[in-house]
């Protein structure tokens, strides 16, 4: 077992903002609070009592449209059963529908209870079609098979009509490990309520469409008096866990300040090593130079006078960082020396292109003397680690910076990074509107200033999650003025204004993390 949260240094907080857990890591937090002596019960009226009491913050609407709570045989029904019971407490129309014959005990009780205050219960399923408020507290966390036939056909139905659904514990027939839909069909929530801590599962790209705007519902546990695995945990990260970051000396001078070189673009790529040096020149490094092709060369000035322009096979032996592979083209072998390397090199696009095509990626990396940082979308990740694909993408992104000892920053909708060392973080917010041609340049240019940053001087915290969720904060506050903002060379300039947002943790929505 490992310490206790309370002894776990890391950044961002291992508290419940930032805690990513799966569905044993809850169980085995559950078990301990029981052996402490807290009965199921008392946790069950706690949990509930918490999500009524965010259901009542709406309850005029509520009360207007009426509430049909679906109840499940296992303690995820009787939450629900809590909420209806306090819904209807308060007045509001609600009436709760069982397709089960038996239920657990505890769960059992509480639907006797609501029948004995009058509350209506189904006897028959309901019009997928009713204006009503659906709460599905069917099935919750740690689900393992695909909902029944009826119910998958139930929820495919309310879905087709447009009907609105929240999820008590997220989405039945969704895993909350993986994210994934178990069957066919999930339930589609526009809102889902993780109880106590996030869920790993309802952050993965593949939840997204089913899990809606996700929330957490507090219930104050005392992490730092349980006991819980923390070998494997995921940080959840948001705009305002943003930090200063390296910081270099009083005295230090341009080449005290991290020293950068880029290899980056093509004839059919000319824009994406002006978009990786923007990234990098966002970050205030001492010293960037360039090595690019004739005609990209020749207009660098024009844009970014501060760049030194490298030979081809100019010595690398002075340089903290080094990005390959922003446009520059599929084909050829990768650099020579680049092995022997001691500076950490950031490989990004085509740099990891021709790295899959020369063979076995891991073997490849593993033998690089300096730290290295790869940042594959899924399809680059495919070509570098094909016996990974399947797997989801948390256990896909380990398994690889395991095997390769290299850092490996997943891309997606939202991105995820993990460390040899079996650390985790993803992004908890990002929008879909900066997601275009040439983010991952920036990207890509930004992570490795942060890296020479790093090399010269004393970094506080690890550098390329951080740089993505500053890249991605900037995205999401350029969205914020329009759906053309977020362009990639304007979230390039957005990173100059790092930091993003106020260190701290206000995590309840985008608007209250977001200026």
């Amino acid at each position: 077992m490992s310490p206790a949260l309370s002894t776990l240094e890391s950044w961002p907080a291992a508290d419940a903002d930032h805690l990513l857990v799966t569905a044993a890591a809850m169980e085995t937090l559950e078990a301990s609070l029981f052996a402490s002596g807290l009965p199921v019960a008392a946790l069950m009226e706690k949990a509930a009592l918490a999500l009524a009491r965010r259901m009542l913050r709406q309850a005029d609407d509520l009360r207007r449209r009426g509430v049909l709570v679906l109840v499940g045989p296992g303690h995820n029904g009787g939450d629900g059963l809590v909420v209806a019971r306090e819904l209807a407490l308060a007045g509001l129309p609600v009436r709760v529908w069982s397709p089960f014959d038996s239920h657990r005990p505890l769960t059992a009780d509480h639907l006797a209870h609501l029948e004995w205050l009058g509350v209506p219960r189904l006897t028959a399923a309901p019009d997928p079609a009713e204006a009503s408020l659906w709460i599905d507290a069917l099935f919750g966390l740690g689900q393992r098979r695909p909902l029944p036939p009826f119910l998958e056909r139930l929820l495919r139905q309310r879905d087709a009509a447009g009907g609105e659904v929240w999820g008590v514990d997220g989405p039945s027939g969704l895993c909350s490990d993986s994210g994934r839909p178990l069957g066919a069909v999930a339930a589609r929530c526009s809102r889902s309520f993780s109880i106590g801590l996030w869920k790993q599962g309802f952050w993965q790209d593949a939840a997204l469409p089913w899990v809606g705007e996700l929330e957490r519902v507090d219930l104050g546990l005392p992490l730092a008096r349980l006991a819980m695995p923390l070998a494997g945990l995921v940080r959840g990260l948001w705009p305002a866990d943003d930090h200063p970051g390296p910081t270099p000396g009083a005295a230090a001078a341009k080449h005290g300040r991290g020293r950068l070189r880029v290899i980056a673009g093509s004839s059919a790529y000319p824009g994406a090593a002006r978009l990786a040096l923007e990234g990098a020149s966002a970050t205030g490094l001492g010293w960037l130079e360039a090595q690019l092709p004739p005609p990209q060369a020749a207009l660098l000035w024009q844009a970014l006078p501060q760049v030194v322009l490298a030979a081809e096979g100019a010595a690398v032996d002075r340089l903290d960082a080094l990005v390959l592979g922003p446009g520059l083209g599929p084909e050829g072998p990768l650099p020579d020396g680049l092995e022997a390397l001691a500076a950490t090199l950031v490989l990004d696009a085509d740099g990891l292109n021709r790295l899959a095509a020369g063979g076995d990626a891991s073997a490849w990396l593993r033998r690089r003397c300096g730290p290295t940082w790869i940042t594959p979308h899924q399809a680059e990740f495919a070509r570098l680690f094909p016996d990974l694909v399947g797997l989801p993408p948390l256990e896909a992104a380990a398994a690889a910076a395991d095997r390769s000892g290299a850092w490996v920053l997943l891309k997606g909708a939202r991105s995820l990074v993990a460390s040899p060392k079996g650390e985790r973080w993803q992004l908890a917010q990002a929008s879909p509107w900066a997601a275009r041609a040439g983010l991952g340049d920036v990207l890509a240019g930004y992570a490795g200033g942060l890296a020479a940053l790093g090399q010269a001087s004393t970094p506080a915290v690890p550098l390329l999650p951080l740089a993505m969720l500053r890249h991605a904060t900037a995205g999401l506050l350029l969205a914020r003025n329009g759906q053309g903002c977020a362009d990639p060379l304007a979230v390039a300039r957005q990173l100059r204004r790092a930091p993003l947002a106020p260190h701290g943790s206000s995590h309840a929505s985008e608007d209250e993390v977001l200026p």
